[in-house]
This record gives C-alpha cells, sequence and structure tokens, in this order.
C-alpha cells in the first residue's frame, strides 16, 4: 500500500454527525498534499467528530496537522487533538490483522470503530509484544480488523479497530482494553464511534471500510 502514514484527529465539539458540514470539509481536504483517504468518527455518548486518515508520507501528515487542521478546529471555535502515526513500522502486524488500510477486504461493514493508544515509548515498534498479543486480539468477540499505530517521534502504541456491534466495541473499551493495559503496566487511552452516522461521508473519503 502507498501509505506512509495515519493522522488521528479529535474535535472537541459535541454535535450530530448530521449537522457537520462533512460535504465542505471533504471537498477541502481532498486537495491536502499526499492525502489517501479518511475514514469520519463520531463519538458515542459525546458526539465529538474527527477522523483516521492515510497520507503518501510522513511529512505531508506533518504539514496537515500543523497548518490545515488547527485552522478548522479554529473555525469551530474548540480545541483539537492529533497524532500522526508512522505507517511503514506496522505494516507487518496490521496485516496480520486483517487491516483494510493493507490491503485487506472488508468482511462486513463496520458498525463501530474503536480508537486506542498506550503510553509506553516502543522504538522500533517491531520489538514490541505486537506478536503475542495479535491471537489474543483475533478472539474478540466481533472485532472485524486492526491497524496498529506507532506514534511518531513518541513510540507510542495503538490501534484503529472495526467491530461488528457497538456493543462488542464498548465490551472491548471497557472490559478486555483496561487489562491489556495492567499487563504493560501503562496509561491509555480509548475512544468509541458509531460508524453508520458517517458511512456515507466516509465512502466519499475513499475509506478502506467500504471497499
Amino acid at each position: 500500500m502507498s501509505q506512509k502514514a495515519f493522522v488521528y484527529t479529535e474535535l472537541q465539539i459535541s454535535a450530530p454527525f448530521d449537522q457537520v458540514p462533512w460535504q465542505q470539509i471533504n471537498e477541502t481536504i481532498k486537495t491536502k498534499p499526499g492525502f489517501l483517504n479518511k475514514t469520519w468518527l463520531s463519538g458515542v455518548g459525546n458526539n465529538s467528530a474527527g477522523g483516521i486518515y492515510a497520507f503518501d508520507s510522513i511529512e505531508n501528515a506533518q504539514v496537515f496537522v500543523t497548518d490545515y487542521f488547527p485552522a478548522e478546529a479554529r473555525k469551530f471555535g474548540v480545541a483539537q487533538t492529533t497524532r500522526v502515526f508512522d505507517a511503514t513500522a506496522t505494516t507487518d502486524a496490521s496485516i496480520d490483522m486483517n487491516s483494510v488500510h493493507y490491503g485487506a477486504s472488508p468482511k462486513t461493514t463496520p458498525a463501530a470503530f474503536v480508537y486506542t493508544e498506550v503510553q509506553l515509548h516502543v522504538l522500533p515498534f517491531d520489538n514490541g509484544p505486537w506478536r503475542a498479543f495479535n491471537p489474543v486480539l483475533k478472539q474478540q468477540p466481533g472485532l472485524l480488523s486492526k491497524t496498529w499505530l506507532s506514534g511518531l517521534h513518541t513510540g507510542t502504541v495503538g490501534g484503529f479497530y472495526a467491530f461488528d456491534s457497538l456493543e462488542n466495541a464498548r465490551k472491548f473499551a471497557l472490559d478486555y482494553f483496561p487489562g491489556e493495559a495492567k499487563t504493560l503496566n501503562a496509561a491509555f487511552y480509548t475512544r468509541v464511534f458509531d460508524a453508520p452516522v458517517t458511512e456515507a461521508a466516509s465512502r466519499d473519503m475513499a475509506s478502506p471500510f467500504y471497499g
């Protein structure tokens, strides 16, 4: 695959997704250098708005998070979160988890997404525990795929998951993942997102979750 970087964004906003001007935003993002695709995100319970993006280079991803995205957040008058991840470093780990970002065909249309990030420094990523965790992750109820994430400069370890139901996504985020982080003795960050409400917007941005 051609992606070299992933970007995660989330706006500190509370708005039903049908009130987000995604059509206008999509047309602008499509013009950004190196942009490949985006999966829109709508927070369960808080209606935050965000996305997971693929870029053709780390440099273009960095320009996006330092130039365009802060200006977009400013228009909404809200604080924002951005992260840049090295997509090359997690290729093997993600392919093993049927990641659609690395060419796997979607098994079914996702009903929910989960984003995780663990406060660890693991560089190089391949020295980390992904080989031990992947077999366990594959047994989690309703998990369709995972894209591993490796924080640029920080070496934080995370993932972007697709689930077959919101119930299974919540169980993963609330029950399974805290235990996984505990085994690593690390603080962590989780978010659960409603996939159906953002499907049209994500399809318009060539999201790999929709074939």
